[in-house]
């Protein structure tokens, strides 16, 4: 185990000295000089090379100073540099020359982030010039730029540290730079810090890369490494020195993921190291700066006793998604924000393909199908936005770090896969990757350079028109021009509603929007290419079909008895079985369900809950086909029944209708009965059985079915008595909580055990159950501890937030802590991050009344622009609760008729 102070991206080796000056005469908008025409995106016409950065952190007094160089290539004559600096005071300004430095004015625009440098009388010529700025500032208080951080000893120590989160445009509040992903360059960094006097870290040049990649941690860490067979020299997991025993599995992890990489992408890593570090302070889920990519606790460290099967699968992916972006993202960066998708759809889609070849133990693809759904839960509504979408100042760039942007954006892709096959789709984004190294693309690039211009021939595919039967049609009769295809995915909003006919031998299709709570005759404009996908009663043969037209008719061999599209939900588009279509599909899974694998019952399930949304469906045909569930064993099947029908209990409960919210959890409680039964309290069975049982077994406490409750109890008391060294199942570890957090004496036991232990997956999981409890004065107090920081971590508080929203009692607790604090959580989290934007959402999104609507909408309307009026998630919230309005007023009364026929 190695010891260190300070981690960065690169290896050590010299660098030059920094220069240094006389003062400068600062500008402002008061005084004369030449006036400035402020733009949010810089010019192209002056570009860095080199960044020669020296920073000096000081953790006593929790601020930093620094010295930068940059070296620029001017492109065309200017008497103006504008570059980005947020935050920062610059003492001094020049660029130097031959013989004497010229001092340079510096004006500053807080608005645009920005700062415009000068000379009377000088102009920069075309050519290479560098440079210097001397800076300062204080570490933020938030958990961007350069911040401070802290971890608490077993001992009770408490220990500073400072950590980078500069994605995507935080880098400016560590050092003036040309802080947009299309202004590569290579940076020469160097770091000095206090360990009994002043010592300097020297860093390696980097590769060319962008500012938001940059990275550097001070802080006393401990780390394990090793060697990986493909010949990265070291590749290493840091962290706090007491949890270094959990860093092994992420280790051994980051090698296996990081050869397959290599081989996938037929591009060596092109660094010498990669560390992975477990930041204790940490807003993001993790972050993949270059050759030192970061994560939370709970998202890096794993303890095969104490860390649950889900710890072990979300802990793979996190690691599989960063190590992606050493490719998709920094080796080739999107050009700019509005093409996000190209990093992290990328990443997330290459995360569980990565995930299902090296580790098929894990069964990851068991859950991809959620985030499909996850994303179609946004892209149904009128706010939501292509995946491929303009933006330009800072707020506006944060909002793309949404659903649409990740799991959309990854949904297309296992489309397009599927559509080109896998061995055609994994050449072209080799190509891709190969041509465009160290540079910038755009949306258009993708198709253009890794599909032959945009046109695959039919290379891999059967393309002879003789050959071609009705069946099989997958491409009209012109090549396939993907490019085309894809465009209608990522350039617009929305997914199709695919309407199916049938009629004898006759497959009539009809695609439109699907849309909530709108005029569909508003979505007359949109159109898609779908690669449709169907099997039928008398055949399992995955047929295709591309539907490139509003409407089309397919012909099928032979009637047949049902046919169901969409086959294993790989496409991202819904459908509607009109005209009786629905009821043969009811009736064989209710005969017969593992006719269909578990994609397609989970996507039969979610397609007809979401129909009823929008008149498509009656309610209870929904119902009815959710009674075969009862014989239901696979987890996306169950998982995705609860997704839908949770919910509507949850409408219930902040509605004050007890007696229906009642009876739709004892249906609930008696449709998995058989399957809560078989569960067994241990760490036995595969990935997937293991999940589920966690799921239902929570379930079923929380709705205190008495066999669950009883056995929960009996552990939580045996746990509690041993004063918590008595080794609890992992995989029910969170039941076992949630049970003894329903009693003070249990809560606060539990609590002290959150404070001491060591372990961040025991730390996520009593935290969970904690805000399940129904001890609303001690909601009430974790919620201001976690504000405040101190003994709860600020960075937990969205997903506190959220978990305390969703308890029946502290609903309106959640929303009234979010009112009073909101200027607090906008400066803590920042403006249009993901972190603001779940908890709009998360905290309103169960209310259905029209009081509620009004008072959620009355108080983002107050707010100035700034403060987040204009806000995405805000349009999101408002769409939910008009949403959920609309569907209890229309299928209330149809499912008290229907609970009361069958309702035990």
């Amino acid at each position: 185990m190695l010891k260190l102070s300070i981690i960065l991206f690169l290896s050590l080796t010299p660098t030059l000295d920094a220069r240094d000056g006389g003062n400068v005469v600062f500008g402002s908008f008061g005084t004369t000089g030449p006036s400035f025409e402020w733009k949010m995106r810089l010019t192209d016409s002056v570009k860095p090379l080199l960044y020669d950065l020296l920073i000096h952190p000081n953790l006593t007094s929790l601020n930093f100073t620094g010295t930068v160089q940059i070296h620029l290539e001017v492109q065309r004559e200017t008497k103006h540099i504008f570059l980005h600096s947020k935050n920062l005071h610059i003492s001094k300004a020049f660029i130097l020359g031959s013989r004497h430095p010229h001092h340079l004015v510096v004006r500053e625009s807080e608005l645009y982030e920005q700062i415009a440098l000068f000379c009377e009388g000088f102009t920069f010529t075309r050519g290479n010039h560098i440079i210097q700025l001397h800076f300062s500032a204080n570490l933020s208080d938030s958990f961007h730029g350069f911040y401070k951080g802290s971890y608490t000893t077993r001992s009770g120590e408490v220990r500073s540290l400072a950590s980078t989160q500069f994605e995507p445009t935080h880098a400016r509040a560590a050092f003036p730079c040309f802080d947009e992903p299309s202004f590569k360059a290579n940076f020469s960094i160097r770091i000095q810090r206090h360990h009994y006097g002043v010592l300097e870290d020297k860093y390696d040049v980097s590769v060319k890369m962008s500012t938001y990649l940059v990275a550097f941690i001070i802080c006393d860490f401990l780390s394990i490494s090793k060697r990986s067979q493909h010949g990265v020299e070291v590749i290493s997991v840091y962290t706090v020195p007491e949890k270094i025993s959990q860093a092994e599995y992420a280790l051994n992890t980051a090698v296996t993921l990081l050869d397959f990489y290599d081989d996938y992408f037929e591009i060596p890593y092109p660094l010498p190291k990669q560390d992975l570090a477990a930041i204790p302070d940490f807003q993001s889920g993790a972050m993949e700066n270059w050759g030192l990519t970061t994560y939370r606790e709970s998202g890096l460290l794993f303890d095969p006793e104490r860390s649950s099967t889900s710890d072990k699968l979300g802990i793979t992916k996190v690691i599989g998604h960063e190590l992606a972006h050493q490719w998709f993202g920094n080796l080739v960066t999107m050009h700019w924000w509005n093409d996000l998708w190209l990093n992290e759809g990328f990443a997330k889609f290459m995360e569980f393909l990565s995930i299902d070849i090296t580790y098929p133990e894990l069964q990851v693809n068991d859950y991809f199908l959620e985030k499909c759904f996850t994303a179609m839960g946004v892209d149904s509504l009128r706010s939501s936005h292509p995946i491929s979408t303009p933006v330009e100042n800072p707020a506006e760039i944060r909002e793309m770090f949404d659903d649409v942007s990740y799991q959309k954006g990854a949904c297309v892709l296992n489309m397009l896969r599927d559509f080109l096959t896998p061995e055609v789709f994994k050449m072209g984004i080799i190509r891709y990757l190969k041509k465009h190294s160290y540079q910038n693309t755009v949306n258009a690039h993708l198709w253009y350079s890794d599909l032959d211009a945009g046109r695959l021939k039919a290379a891999g595919f059967c393309s002879d028109r003789k050959s071609r039967t009705s069946a099989s049609k997958w491409y009209m009769e012109d090549d396939l021009n993907v490019k085309a295809l894809m465009d209608t995915w990522t350039l617009q909003e929305g997914f199709p509603m695919i309407t199916v006919e049938v009629k004898g031998r006759e497959v009539r299709l009809k695609q439109e929007r699907y849309l909530k709570g709108a005029d569909p005759s508003k979505n007359s404009s949109f159109l898609w290419q779908v690669p449709l996908t169907y099997i039928t009663s008398s055949s399992r043969s995955v047929q295709r079909f591309l539907l490139k037209t509003r409407k089309d008719v397919l012909y099928l061999p032979m009637e047949v008895e049902w046919i169901k599209f969409n086959v294993d939900m790989r496409g991202y588009y819904m459908v509607h079985y009109e005209d009786g279509g629905w009821d043969p599909l009811i009736r064989q899974l209710q005969h017969n369900h593992t006719v269909f694998s578990g994609n397609d019952r989970a996507s039969l399930i979610h397609n007809i809950f979401q129909l009823v949304s929008i008149g498509k469906v009656p309610l209870d045909k929904a119902l009815s086909l959710s009674v075969y569930l009862r014989h239901e064993v696979e987890v996306m099947p169950v998982t995705q029944a609860f997704s839908e029908l949770v919910p509507l209990y949850k409408l219930m409960e902040k509605r004050n209708m007890a007696v229906l919210e009642h009876k739709l959890k004892g249906f609930l409680v008696h449709l998995f009965q058989g399957l809560i039964d078989a569960q067994q309290w241990s760490d036995e069975g595969s990935v997937a059985e293991r999940v589920l049982r966690n799921y239902l077994l929570l379930f079923a406490c929380v709705r205190r079915y008495a066999p669950c409750v009883r056995t929960a109890q009996e552990l939580f008391h045996k746990w509690k008595d041993a004063d918590g060294e008595m080794r609890l199942p992992a995989d029910v570890r969170l039941v076992v909580y949630t049970e003894g957090a329903r009693t003070e004496e249990g809560w606060d036991f539990l609590l002290e055990k959150y404070l001491h232990t060591m372990y961040p997956s025991e730390k996520a999981q009593i935290k969970a159950a904690l805000s399940y409890s129904p001890l609303a004065h001690k909601l009430h107090w974790l919620l201001e501890r976690a504000l405040k920081g101190d003994m709860l971590k600020t960075h937990e508080l969205p997903s506190l937030l959220i978990s305390v929203s969703k308890n029946p009692k502290s609903y309106k607790m959640a929303w009234d802590f979010l009112k009073s604090n909101w200027q607090e959580l906008v400066k803590k989290f920042d403006l249009g991050t993901s972190s603001i934007s779940r908890m709009v959402v998360g905290v309103t999104n169960q209310y259905s009344t029209k009081e509620m609507l009004n008072e959620v909408r009355l108080f983002f309307s107050s707010l100035q622009d700034d403060m987040g009026a204009r806000l995405r998630s805000v349009q999101q919230a408002l769409e939910n609760i008009e949403e959920n309005i609309r569907w209890m007023e229309k299928n209330t009364p149809l499912l008290t008729e229907w609970l009361n026929i069958h309702s035990v």
